[in-house]
């Protein structure tokens, strides 16, 4: 690359569990860039979770960049995009800002960073309304939607309190989305710079999750999908309460290593950048594999709501972030379960929804 950059140390290459790969093992400082591949920089900012960071990437294109991601809606993350849009990026314009899927950590300041550089949003169009929509409802119409969803799931007054506590949380973690988007679709190519990236959609994580992958340069961009150290949250929510997303994230994970190339540098959006990815997709299969049958021989006993199996599945101390995530990811494994015929779903009359062996 042209551009020198003030961006810390790659660390020397590493070996990881299931043969992964990790040639760059120090992250770069908040506010700092690290080359790892030709025009390709890494960015990372923080997160106020126990998932403490959100890796996003910036393109060279042409005479200019191309961002992917933004971080989430705070004032730290606003003043970090400022200073390195004053110091490590200063010499270019940003020509676009592309947004894997919807969720706050990627799409957060989406309308801030356009407005800001007068740049546009290129996202798969689902991504981009399902945040516009999830962001319009206020916290009252969140809330009775949500209570009714844990209600089902078996939560008793003290989580639904919570639940009411809580309102809307994506609102409150994002600006308002740009009204208008470029969308981005699967199998197509954008020319960023010298290069041409391809999407590659994935489901189950989110609606229309995109992946970015140039032949050339062997670079994934993996935004939650395929994430290094750990499961990417796949998760039943209220807005969609009867879903089945499971089916569809391991559909995306048989698909993404049918199209993309096992050798590639994976850029994910958590984690270190790694090599090794169709390991790592066999991996995340054998994962759910085995919690579908841990959670299929608990329901064998007696009739279980999800309620009921999280403390057996998530042996770890939860805070409220981790256990509504833990509720929408079993709940995820009992439909798929239901749908291939291993489970039955009872309601109570407590209206809680239990399932049971068939």
């Amino acid at each position: 690359m042209s551009t020198s950059f003030a961006a810390g140390s790659a660390g020397p290459a590493q070996t990881g569990a299931n043969g992964l790969r990790f040639p760059h093992t120090t992250p770069p400082e908040p506010g700092t860039v690290i080359p790892v591949a030709p025009g390709v920089l890494w960015v990372r900012m923080p997160l106020p979770f126990a998932l403490d960071h959100i890796n996003l990437w910036v393109l060279e294109d042409g005479d200019g960049w191309t961002l992917v991601d933004t971080g989430i809606a705070t004032s730290e993350t606003q003043m970090l995009w400022d200073a390195l849009l004053a110091g490590a990026l200063a010499d270019r314009p940003v020509r676009r800002l592309i947004c894997t899927h919807f969720h706050p950590d990627h799409m957060g300041l989406s309308g801030w960073l356009t407005d800001r550089l007068d740049a546009p949003l290129w996202a798969p169009l689902a991504e981009w309304a399902f945040g516009r929509q999830l962001a319009a409802m206020a916290d009252g119409e969140f809330a009775a939607l949500a209570r009714r969803f844990y209600e089902r799931a078996g939560c008793g007054p003290e989580m639904l309190a919570r639940v009411d506590q809580r309102g809307n949380p994506y609102r409150a973690r994002v600006v308002p989305h740009p009204p208008a988007v470029r969308r981005i679709m699967a199998g197509q190519d954008i020319r960023i710079g010298a290069h041409d990236w391809r999407v590659v959609i994935g489901h189950g994580h989110s609606p229309e999750h995109a992946g970015l992958w140039c032949p050339h340069l062997r670079v994934l961009i993996s935004g939650d999908q395929v994430l290094p150290r750990i499961s990417p949250n796949v998760s039943v929510w209220p807005t969609e309460p009867d879903e089945d997303p499971l089916s569809l994230f391991l559909a995306s994970l048989h698909h993404w290593r049918a199209t993309v190339d096992d050798d590639v540098l994976v850029l994910p959006s958590h984690g270190l950048p790694f090599r090794g990815l169709h390991a790592r997709l066999g991996v995340l299969l054998h994962h759910h594999d085995g919690r579908l049958d841990e959670t299929a021989a608990l329901c064998q006993a007696q009739p279980r709501s999800a309620m009921d199996l999280v403390p057996a599945l998530f042996r770890r101390e939860l805070d409220d972030h981790q256990r509504f995530f833990a509720i929408g990811e079993t709940l995820a494994h009992l439909h798929h379960l239901e749908r291939v015929g291993r489970l039955q779903r009872v309601v109570g009359g407590d209206g809680a929804e239990r399932f049971s062996a068939v």
